[in-house]
């Protein structure tokens, strides 16, 4: 029985077919695509893939967050450390689902299980507004991460089987610009809902009722659109879709293996030193997005604000993240080489931002301070694009992501730990426990550059510089199964 591989194969060389991309020379090789076709089939992937992600990223960004302290605390009957616990255990459903979640996305038909964790996602947002107390609540977060685990993998390797390695961080970067947007605007919806008036429900509840209903509407959306690759994309015709295709074979990082959960590439995974480089300085940046992203509107309270316009106030982290994202994920992938470097400098900027709001006592300053500690969140999708770049083997990848978001997770659950309710409002050690984290970081992250310019630099020496494929052998390597440090000529970007 022909397996997907051999059919897409059979589909790359079909000489009869006329709306094929690619045509054969006589003695059966695959030629190259046109400039100007591949251009065009970008564009329309563009057009149809971004506003996707953007949109569910809007929805996950806006609603994750528990509202203002004080109000939520009151109505919802929690005491002592029972805020920190139900912002703490949405991680730990996340952290739980992370690894069975790599193996269903390989498994399973991608965009559906997407756009089915997204009406799951939906509808637990809705039951928050039905809780009662804190069991519920708990109950309600675990679940919460449960159905996020699969979203920001799965957009991450769709993004890898529709771009090139170059067209990759600016692309992260977009779908990621929905989470940015949710913070900018996500206080005035807040605040609107919380002028309601002429409802029984407190504000929090309708909050919560409200983003629900609409992100489980929206999955119905990504059901019927998001492809599980570039030959289901109904956006694109029999032609196109061929095009997307052999438009990322130079990738070499395993496209066209997602039908089978290889084993051997998770033992690779698992022994590859980028992959724990990476986890490392994800758990340490963490200790500060844990505490920033559970508590940054009672640290902003703590500023002298009321609770809802504690919420307002934090519009503008929102805009700082959006400028460092458009800026360093549209740097990444118009320099060669940057995206380490970018990365350090979000990182070290977020630490001075730290120190800003550390030191300073001015409303001003420490505000100020607040917005460039939150720039490290752009990292996200930057470290994305380093697992969908430098990462082959689809298995392989879908495991380093997953482990990539299972460090996520247990920075996400220690660093809240370290914003002690005595130190309210200043929250002196959590606010150094996350200066700490940023500055190991930032030390990985050199780590992880001398690594690739090394690795890089001994495969040159050992094989020569990475030789120019013709299209059938880059063919012959992704369906190979191989992952990245078993192609020699294979190089890592920087």
């Amino acid at each position: 029985m022909d397996t997907r591989k051999d059919v897409i194969l059979a589909d790359l060389k079909d000489t009869h077919n006329p709306l094929m991309p690619t045509q054969t020379t006589e003695e059966g090789h695959i030629s190259p695509l046109s400039l100007a076709e591949s251009k065009r089939v970008l564009r329309k992937i563009d057009m149809c893939i971004i506003p996707l992600f953007n949109a569910a990223g809007f929805a996950q960004g806006s609603g994750k967050e528990i509202p203002e302290k004080d109000r939520f605390c009151n109505e919802s009957h929690l005491t002592g450390s029972q805020y920190s616990w139900c912002s703490a255990v949405f991680y730990f459903g996340y952290l739980a689902w992370s690894w069975p979640s790599s193996y269903l996305i390989v498994r399973l038909p991608l965009g559906k299980y997407l756009a089915l964790t997204v009406f799951i996602w939906g509808g637990i947002l809705m039951c928050h507004g039905a809780c009662q107390g804190f069991a519920s609540l708990m109950a309600a977060r675990f679940f919460l991460g449960v159905a996020e685990a699969a979203l920001a993998p799965g957009f991450a390797l769709i993004t890898g089987m529709f771009y090139t390695r170059k067209e990759q961080p600016i692309r992260q970067g977009a779908w990621w610009l929905g989470n940015a947007v949710a913070n900018v605007i996500g206080g005035v919806v807040a605040h609107g809902i919380g002028q309601i008036t002429t409802s029984p429900l407190q504000h929090w509840r309708l909050l919560f009722l409200i983003l629900g209903a609409v992100t489980s509407a929206y999955a119905f959306v990504l059901y019927l659109v998001l492809p599980d690759s570039p030959t289901k994309a109904i956006f694109l015709d029999e032609r196109q879709r061929q095009v997307a295709l052999q438009r990322t074979i130079h990738n070499k990082t395993g496209l066209m293996d997602n039908d089978t959960f290889v084993t051997s590439q998770v033992m690779d995974a698992l022994r590859d030193p980028q992959i724990w480089l990476l986890v490392l300085y994800t758990v340490s940046v963490n200790l500060a997005n844990g505490g920033l992203t559970s508590f940054s509107s009672i640290v902003v309270a703590g500023f002298g604000f009321t609770d809802l316009k504690a919420l307002l106030i934090q519009m503008p982290v929102g805009a700082a993240q959006l400028v460092f994202l458009l800026l360093t994920s549209g740097l990444a992938s118009i320099i060669p080489s940057s995206r380490l470097v970018l990365m350090i400098f979000n990182t070290i900027s977020s630490m001075v931002g730290m120190i800003m709001v550390y030191e300073l006592k001015g409303r001003a300053g420490r505000m100020g301070g607040l917005c460039l500690a939150a720039v490290f969140a752009c990292n996200i999708p930057l470290s994305l694009s380093l697992i969908s770049s430098n990462v082959g083997g689809f298995t392989k990848r879908s495991v380093a992501s997953a482990t990539l978001f299972v460090a996520y997770c247990v920075g996400n659950i220690i660093g809240p730990q370290f914003f002690l309710a005595s130190q309210k409002p200043r929250y002196t050690t959590g606010l150094r426990a996350s200066l700490s984290g940023l500055a190991l970081g930032a030390a990985f992250l050199i780590c992880l550059l001398v690594y690739y310019i090394s690795e890089n630099r001994r495969r040159n020496r050992l094989y020569g510089a990475s030789p120019p494929l013709s299209l059938d052998e880059e063919l012959r390597e992704d369906l190979s199964g191989k992952t990245d440090r078993e192609l020699t000529d294979f190089r890592y970007v920087i």
